[in-house]
């Protein structure tokens, strides 16, 4: 007979079978139940559903629409070809295409201010987008292969003349130009030969041939464009042809390279997205206008970042039609200065003037050394119209003839002057200018000035004065944080002048030096000897 304790046990497994039994029926009854609304055996039902349909209805009028179908067919693709070289550089890569910084570039009236500003944004601007098909490399074609690269263009007269970028076809063996009508099985496209070129602003005329006429773009006036006009950009990013990208002017009269490089260059602004392959390509206002050819982009990865640049259409109009002339070049006046731009009050107040441009070197031989004009001269008007400032100096002379005259008004140590200056070529005017040699001629010593300044001098040696053809003081060192050092003064240049003051040995620096007081205006007059060809440079400030 089993005790109690074994019939309770007994009743207690029963009970566990029991409820597991119970526990795998539901699982099974719910495994079926799924199977039934996911499974194949079991469809729901969409009786309730309505089909859809496209509906098409009217929408708001569209500029950018009609800006695409009217100029589209005249933007075109073009495609160039580096045939293999022997020896030489070859091409350049496409973010190569502009003066790298510290390049010096001598040219009409130069501007010398090479300060590239905060983290050298130089660099950025230097990456044009009209360079080679992406991932492809670039060695110069010297590699045994053909270098191919892509830009786009504009058809400005039915004839089959094009506008694009200098930098586009810069170098190339073989260019081909495919319309938006050419099909796609025509390979390349159609061969097109140079007509003339304008590296001064990066612009190029380029020809095809054709039997019919072709449709062509109208060019619009940039003068009258504002910044937060409405702007839209037809190109060939990426060789994806008839890419339309829309944007704002975002800022005009932009100069992205300082000095020599960049004073015909003043660009207009815009955010439309504009990539590798737009370059060349029209920037177009809402009435379907060219004000602008893009040219540039700033960026820190070779593709859009929001910034882009186009040449003025007024500009291009300019420089085009000078490159379908028989000369088939752009002819600038120039009367062979170099000054620097952008010169801190404090040099205005010194050397007295408002407005104006402070010379900073007169080319030998060149028209205004000629006429009389020397280093320290403040050129204020032409022909008796005030001169604002550089760019306006530049553009005034270098829409003169070569051969013409001006009268050439001059402030010379506070008594104003003039003079006439035979207006020459600039290509001419600066074509003998020598590329100067490095040297490296300093010698240790003290610096009076020190305690005011923050910067250390010495008697220049006998070579570098030699060299730079005037006496001063070396600077040796120059204390970080110092007055000299806000001023951008550096170990290795010569001051020749304080506030005007000859400082032609270390006395007379210190006798100079030790009459400033705070609150003071200081004026260097300096000269680089490692470049002495670019003159005297004026770097100042309140003390």
């Amino acid at each position: 007979m089993k005790s109690l304790f074994e019939r309770l046990r007994s009743r207690r497994l029963l009970s566990v079978f029991a409820l597991l039994g119970a526990l795998s029926v539901a699982i099974v009854a719910g495994s079926f139940a799924a199977h039934g609304v996911h499974g194949q055996e079991s469809q729901p039902s969409s009786s309730d559903a309505t089909p859809l349909k496209v509906v098409t209805s009217p929408t708001p009028p569209n500029d950018f629409v009609r800006i695409a179908k009217v100029v589209g067919p005249a933007v075109v693709n073009i495609n160039t070809q580096t045939l293999p070289k022997q020896s030489g550089n070859g091409r350049r890569n496409f973010h190569q295409f502009r003066p790298q910084p510290n390049q010096q570039n001598p040219g009409d009236d130069n501007n010398q201010d090479n300060d590239q500003g905060p983290d050298n944004f130089q660099d950025f601007f230097n990456r044009f987008f009209g360079g080679q098909v992406p991932g492809q490399p670039d060695d110069g074609g010297d590699n045994g292969q053909v270098q191919e690269s892509l830009g786009s263009g504009f058809i400005v007269d039915a004839k089959g003349y094009i506008i694009t970028n200098d930098h586009v076809i810069d170098k190339a063996d073989k260019i081909y130009v495919k319309l938006s009508t050419d099909p796609d099985t025509q390979d390349l496209g159609r061969p097109a030969r140079v007509i003339g070129v304008d590296k001064a602003t990066d612009l190029a005329v380029i020809k095809i041939d054709t039997s019919s006429p072709l449709p062509i773009v109208k060019m619009g006036n940039s003068d009258t464009a504002e910044v937060g006009d409405w702007v839209e950009a037809i190109g060939s990013p990426f060789a994806l042809a008839q890419t339309v990208t829309a944007g704002i002017i975002s800022a005009k009269n932009r100069t992205i390279d300082q000095g020599a490089p960049g004073q015909f260059q003043h660009f207009i602004q815009t955010d439309a997205a504009i990539n590798p392959g737009n370059s060349g390509g029209p920037l177009l206002n809402m009435n379907g206008e060219v004000i602008g050819v893009n040219t540039a982009i700033y960026t820190q990865s070779a593709g859009y970042q929001g910034i882009g640049f186009a040449m003025p259409s007024n500009t291009v109009v300019s420089v085009y039609n000078d490159l379908i002339s028989p000369s088939h070049k752009v002819t600038r006046g120039s009367i062979g200065i170099q000054f620097r731009e952008g010169l801190s009050g404090a040099v205005n107040r010194v050397y007295g003037f408002k407005n104006g441009v402070l010379v900073q070197e007169v080319q030998p031989g060149g028209p205004a050394e000629k006429a009389g004009i020397k280093a320290g001269d403040i050129i204020t008007a032409i022909d008796g119209r005030p001169i604002k400032d550089g760019d306006d100096l530049v553009n005034e002379i270098a829409s003169r003839a070569p051969g013409s005259t001006i009268r050439l008004g001059y402030v010379r140590d506070g008594k104003p002057q003039d003079t006439t200056v035979t207006i020459g070529d600039r290509d001419k005017v600066f074509a003998d200018l020598n590329n100067p040699q490095p040297e490296n001629d300093q010698d240790n010593g003290g610096g009076a000035g020190e305690a005011k300044l923050g910067v250390v001098v010495q008697d220049a040696p006998s070579a570098t004065v030699s060299r730079i053809h005037a006496s001063g003081v070396v600077i040796d060192s120059v204390r970080a944080g110092s007055f000299a050092d806000l001023q951008g003064l550096e170990p290795g240049l010569v001051i020749t002048h304080v506030n005007r003051q000859p400082t032609s040995n270390k006395d007379q620096f210190d006798v100079v030096v030790s009459k400033l007081k705070t609150g003071d205006d200081v004026v260097f007059e300096v000269i680089d000897p490692h470049h002495p060809e670019l003159g005297i440079n004026y770097i100042g400030g309140t003390l």
